[in-house]
């Protein structure tokens, strides 16, 4: 008996500790309430819950996001980027200038440079994105890095693994950042076999038994390739067979994604990020060589691009933050595809707001989803945007997996980041920002071709729901900050 209570008095200090820290550590509202509420409810679990995926990481970060070690430098390359950034912005042509806003937030908040001259490729699904991304590897005459989330050993997996030790071999520069959850079936055979031709490859994180719980938590969702300097790819396609709704596929689902193909110095911030995340991971320095960058007078195209990443190592949700500023811009039409969708009351007022100020809102979100607890959590937001004039499609034809936002066609965001607090908060993530028309024109043609392939969720329709269905939906949305 006197073991059981010290134990209980040892449970109820942890407790007290651990409600501190909550209430001390966790900037918003809801979230504290949330964990406050699985800690005193769930015993243990809850305490569990809590250090496994809600401590603030943006306070203790991660990692700096940093090129140089050199304080002095860090404040000159700064200097530097805005000064170049406002070149580029004092020659946009006058129907981009009222996103002045947006490129300075990107600028002041992530030091993300403002590039003129690119080239920009829209690339649907794995069918469009694989054979581009196999030529410009084969293409190669520096470098390439690699940076993904999911790299599965499988047709297409090897298939890039192939051009990789090939250009190795060659003598090309060749590095390669894999998530260490999300890329776990190449640990064993697919890796050791890049490493013994010479390629560069380490884990993002290292997953160990003793620290499970945490890093699963924190994950590298970010997927970039760049080539040369010159040419980069990201957005929500992965390496993967499935993202090639190949006919003889023994995976009948289809998969519908975005992948964007950038050309000029639209490539900068990309290589900035994959530097710091190389460095991070490797534990080495690799210093910035000329041949990372690509010339910056060349005229490659006629789109401005931006860059918006965020992560555990960010100061501020630089992504959240983009994509408010971006929807409070809107004049016209805004066009979201997410394939999962917890807004979170900040994102959820913008839209409403939007909405109410006579934006035309619609969001693409998939018609079955691969988790019911995230799935039931956004279905609890749809009745607030439906009754503010927002329109809702589901996607019926397969899975929707991109991660698209158009404003007004002269605006457009393609990435990796999902709307919810995952992708805000725990993930590395980044984005695309595109200030070109005729980009944001084929963006807003590819959605409405989407729509043809998905069913309207009637606002009269969804509020006579039963309550037995809407019960289960409001439960999951008070875990909404954890999901």
């Amino acid at each position: 008996m006197r073991w059981i209570l010290i134990l209980e008095i040892f449970y109820s200090f942890i407790i007290i500790l651990t409600c501190l820290r909550i209430i001390y550590d966790t900037r918003s509202t809801i979230k504290t309430l949330a964990y406050l509420m699985l800690t005193v409810f769930l015993p243990v679990i809850g305490v569990v819950i809590y250090f496994s995926i809600g401590t603030n990481y943006r306070k203790r970060k991660l990692y700096s996001k940093k090129i140089t070690k050199d304080e002095r430098i860090q404040r000159m390359i700064g200097q530097r980027l805005y000064l170049e950034s406002k070149k580029v912005w004092d020659t946009v042509p006058h129907e981009m200038a009222r996103f002045q806003k947006l490129a300075r937030l990107l600028l002041k908040d992530g030091l993300s440079l403002l590039s003129g001259h690119n080239k920009v490729e829209v690339l649907l699904n794995g069918e469009q994105k694989f054979p581009a991304v196999l030529q410009a590897m084969k293409d190669a005459k520096h470098h390439i890095h690699i940076e993904y989330y999911i790299f599965e050993d499988d047709d297409i997996g090897n298939a890039i693994k192939e051009v990789l030790i090939e250009k190795a071999k060659a003598g090309i520069q060749v590095r390669f950042i894999y998530d260490d959850f999300g890329s776990r079936s190449i640990r064993k055979k697919l890796v050791p076999e890049l490493r013994a031709a010479g390629v560069e490859a380490y884990p993002f994180y290292n997953i160990l038994f003793i620290a499970l719980a945490n890093r699963l938590n924190y994950r590298n969702h970010r997927k970039i390739i760049i080539i040369d300097g010159c040419i980069a790819f990201t957005g929500g396609i992965n390496v993967s067979d499935r993202y090639q709704n190949l006919a003889q596929s023994s995976n009948d689902l289809y998969w519908r994604d975005t992948h964007v193909k950038i050309t000029g110095p639209g490539t900068y911030y990309l290589q900035y990020l994959f530097i710091c995340d190389w460095n991070f991971c490797a534990e080495q320095e690799l210093i910035p060589q000329e041949e990372f960058f690509c010339d910056w007078e060349t005229k490659y195209g006629e789109a401005i691009v931006q860059i918006a990443a965020s992560g555990p190592d960010s100061d501020n949700p630089t992504i959240l933050y983009s994509q408010i500023q971006a929807i409070g811009m809107a004049e016209q039409e805004i066009l979201i595809t997410t394939p999962y969708f917890i807004p979170g009351e900040s994102l959820l007022d913008a839209l409403i707001v939007a909405s109410l100020s006579g934006v035309k809102v619609r969001i693409l979100v998939p018609g079955k989803s691969d988790s019911i607890v995230v799935a039931a959590a956004a279905r609890s937001y749809y009745g607030e945007l439906l009754e503010a004039g927002v329109e809702i499609y589901q996607y019926r034809k397969g899975f929707i997996h991109a991660k698209t936002m158009v404003i007004d066609e002269q605006l457009s965001v393609i990435g990796t980041a999902n709307m919810d607090n995952r992708s805000y908060e725990l993930n590395f993530e980044v984005n695309a920002v595109i200030y070109d028309q005729q980009t944001a024109r084929q963006m807003t043609t590819v959605f409405e071709r989407d729509l043809e392939d998905a069913e309207r969720i009637k606002a009269s329709d969804w509020k006579k729901r039963p309550l037995y269905k809407q019960l289960p939906e409001k439960l999951c949305r008070l875990f909404s900050p954890l999901l």
